[in-house]
């Protein structure tokens, strides 16, 4: 009779054990999430931000040769038009400070005012001058013919006072020659220095006339129908008012194309590899989320850039968009997946659902009523997915979490 209790009591907590531990791997089972394994085209791709720009554009200068009036410093914005105006050919854009101009102007009209004062008193003693030698000429000529008339009537006097009369006459003739000879040089430098004075002077009025025309370049206006978007400088920040040009420099904004469109974006280092030109890319634009347009990579730097605020190196990729939206606009922020590779009919399972060690790679299969282990092979894998090459089946219900006790579970190998 004890004998059959003792047995009774055993088969008791036999079943008791088996239903608790059918019922716990029946809990785990239905508790943990699972997801089935995917069968179809699975894509690798570098995911990246970017910033739309126009394809092309026209820039909208300032002052240009400012360099020619001495200008080297840097010419202060004082007014420009809200980024996104939309302007007729003609209409007003900007407008830049004249002080250095205006006051290199008035430097300049003093020191013209200096070289009109020197050019006519140039002119003055030169007339002068060259009127004074004339005269001599003409004093000296008289003397001489004196002197002619002297030796014609010393014919009658002795041979001594005939020979007194030739020198006379052959030092005056001697004496007019040489005036005759100085009177060209004098009439030669009196021109040169005309010339320098009149090619000076005309220098300063020309600079005058350029400095003038430059001035009037500092308002600035569009020079054909579009929307006007800032210009950014080599440190990247938008030009704008307050900002200033330079004489490198003197793009104030930008009329762009918005008909083509390009996404400008960064890659680092680590992905850089992967990408290549002719891949396709998928954009959204973050104001716009449910809108998706398609790209195609153009550009691929070949020299990497320091990224501010950190030690990282990243390379520039330009992105050609291939639709055109009146949404879209030079600045707006975007999402680019770049598929850098693609895989046609291929298991593919979420990322978070493969687990492994330091011997297997494996997944949570769920059977129903219990969980067990199965050894897997993976391949390639992307921000969310990964490539199943062995061991599973589409459809199969794989967990996405670790149950517990998982070491306790049934390992099936390949």
């Amino acid at each position: 009779m004890k004998k059959k209790l003792l047995i009774t009591l055993g088969v008791a907590v036999l079943l008791l054990a088996a239903t608790w531990y059918f019922a716990r791997t029946e809990s785990a089972a239905t508790t943990t999430l699972s997801v089935p394994v995917r069968q179809g085209i699975f894509e690798v791709a570098v995911v990246t931000t970017g910033e739309l720009e126009a394809k092309q554009s026209e820039n909208i200068y300032g002052p240009e040769n400012l360099r020619s009036i001495q200008i080297w410093s840097e010419i202060k914005i004082n007014e420009l038009i809200p980024e996104g105006t939309v302007v007729d050919s003609g209409d007003f854009v900007a407008s830049l400070d004249q002080t250095e101009v205006v006051s290199k102007l008035k430097d300049l009209e003093n020191e013209l005012d200096k070289l009109e004062s020197q050019y006519t008193k140039t002119m003055l003693d030169t007339s002068l001058n060259m009127r004074s030698a004339r005269n001599e000429l003409v004093n000296l000529k008289f003397a001489m013919e004196e002197a002619q008339i002297a030796v014609d009537q010393s014919k009658f006097e002795p041979p001594a006072t005939q020979r007194q009369a030739v020198i006379s006459r052959d030092k005056a003739q001697r004496t007019y020659d040489q005036a005759v000879e100085n009177y060209v040089l004098k009439d030669e430098k009196a021109q040169a220095e005309m010339q320098e004075v009149a090619a000076t002077l005309d220098q300063a009025r020309r600079k005058k006339d350029r400095m003038v025309q430059i001035l009037g370049t500092f308002t600035v206006y569009a020079p054909k129908p579009g929307m006007v978007i800032y210009q950014r400088d080599w440190r990247g920040k938008k030009t704008q008012t307050g900002s200033s040009i330079s004489p490198w420099d003197n793009t104030v904004a930008v009329l762009p194309d918005l008909s083509k469109m390009i996404s400008k974006t960064y890659v680092n280092e680590i992905d850089i590899s992967k990408v290549q030109k002719g891949q396709p890319v998928r954009i959204t634009i973050d104001a716009f989320p449910e809108r998706q347009y398609s790209g195609i990579v153009d550009e691929v730097a070949n020299i990497g850039q320091q990224m501010q605020g950190s030690d990282a190196k990243v390379f520039e990729v330009v992105i050609n968009v291939n639709q055109s939206d009146t949404i879209m606009r030079p600045s707006m922020t975007t999402k680019n997946e770049i598929i850098t590779a693609a895989f046609d009919n291929v298991l593919a399972l979420p990322i978070d659902a493969v687990h492994s060690n330091d011997t297997l790679t494996f997944v949570f299969i769920n059977k129903g009523n219990y969980v067990v282990r199965k050894e897997v092979k993976t391949a390639a894998s992307n921000e969310n997915e990964i490539v199943i090459t062995e061991g599973l089946e589409a459809g199969e219900e794989v967990l996405l979490s670790i149950p517990e006790n998982p070491d306790d579970l049934k390992l099936i190998t390949l």
